[in-house]
């Protein structure tokens, strides 16, 4: 985009109810594939105040202990106390799970997709881990809170939290960060004499400890601080909102810098393409940007269910390109493989890794092996 403009991007903290859940159906999944690599799972989870309902259809050949599973979760996420409106040692649990439909299995076990859609990836030069710098520093924000939460800097905080940055751009390079808006659960300490809003004390301290270390070498004396702009935020939590099972795609990609084919991830097995095909888009535009092909690139691929390889397969690198998208198109079917089986060999999906992907966004963070840059050399030899 030419001249001058502003683009915004948000992001949740682990304690947020709809990545509560997020976290409690990739744990189910991590369970399952930990003893059974080839089970299948579709967990959703819901939340509210005092009940966690686990559902969906899972088939596998081992145990998973639920109850316990979701309570360990619950306590590594910091909901050990009354005080945060929600507590993993008393709250309520109901299993409501179920077995996959045989005629969806029937597809899948013939190495056919497990439903129909439509997933991209996306990468761009913007950013180390070449992310939109917006949901980078979304996140980072968050994590940050999480950071000082657990490690006492600012002891009154609590699990719930969620950010958004706005940064000013020009002819599609960010300049600076406009604005930063912080919205931290916190206990009563830290209210005025008034009851209904934090002290202008805990605002400064809170813009210190979270925000500065993160944004500050790209703030100017125009960059508009929000914190807990309500006034307060002690109810927090699945107490105040109810979560469910893949509520923040948005959150979980590129933060609303490109488009989302609507299926979400968490709680799904790799024979789903929405997750796996979402992972390997992610893993191929990377490597494109990489070997230097493209500054920005999307990639579309479109799925029919019970079918191996795509129906469609899309590219655009925005006018960045240093060769057509239709070679592109080809480089990517030469070099990668689309079909549900080949994506979960290539990426190696069939281990219990996705809790750890429930936060805090599934690209742009190492450790995964679909942001690996390994085949950047060979697209660049063929070019």
């Amino acid at each position: 985009m030419k001249g001058r403009y502003l683009f915004t991007s948000e992001s949740v903290g682990n304690g947020h109810p709809d990545k509560v859940c997020d976290q409690l159906s990739d744990a189910v999944l991590d369970a399952v594939l930990k003893d059974d690599p080839k089970g299948r799972v579709a967990c959703e989870t819901f939340c509210s105040m005092g009940l966690v309902i686990v559902g969906g259809e899972i088939t596998t050949t081992t145990y998973v202990d639920v109850h316990n599973l979701v309570r360990k979760t619950l306590l590594d996420i910091g909901y050990n106390h009354p005080k945060y409106g929600f507590d993993a040692n008393t709250c309520s649990i109901l299993n409501a799970i179920n077995k996959q439909s045989p005629d969806i299995a029937q597809g899948v076990d013939a190495g056919g997709a497990g439903d129909q859609g439509i997933m991209f990836g996306y990468a761009c030069d913007e950013t180390q881990e070449l992310m939109p710098l917006p949901i980078m520093l979304a996140h980072r924000l968050v994590q940050r809170v999480e950071e000082v939460r657990t490690k006492g800097i600012l002891k009154y905080l609590g699990p719930d939290c969620k950010s958004q940055v706005t940064i000013e751009y020009e002819d599609d390079k960010p300049l600076r960060v406009d604005a930063v808006v912080l919205a931290c659960q916190h206990t009563e300490e830290i209210l005025d004499k008034t009851g209904k809003k934090i002290t202008e004390k805990a605002r400064q301290d809170i813009i210190k400890a979270v925000a500065r270390p993160i944004v500050g070498k790209m703030t100017d004396a125009k960059t508009k601080f929000y914190v807990n702009e309500t006034g307060k935020f002690v109810v927090g939590g699945p107490q105040s909102d109810t979560g469910v099972t893949g509520r923040k795609i948005i959150v979980d990609t590129y933060g609303g810098v490109v488009p989302h084919g609507g299926g979400a991830f968490s709680g799904k097995d790799p024979t789903k393409v929405d997750r796996s095909a979402a992972y390997m888009g992610r893993y191929i535009t990377k490597n494109i940007v990489a070997a230097g092909l493209a500054k920005k690139c999307l990639l579309q691929v479109g799925y029919a269910i019970g079918f191996s390889q795509p129906v469609s397969v899309m590219v655009d690198t925005y006018g960045t390109g240093k060769v057509s998208e239709q070679k592109l198109v080809e480089l990517v079917r030469k070099h990668f493989d689309l079909s549900p089986k080949g994506i979960i060999e290539t990426l190696d999906l069939r281990r219990p890794i996705y809790r750890k992907t429930a936060s805090y966004g599934h690209f742009g963070r190492s450790g995964f092996s679909w942001e690996k840059t390994d085949q950047a050399a060979a697209l660049k030899k063929e070019v």
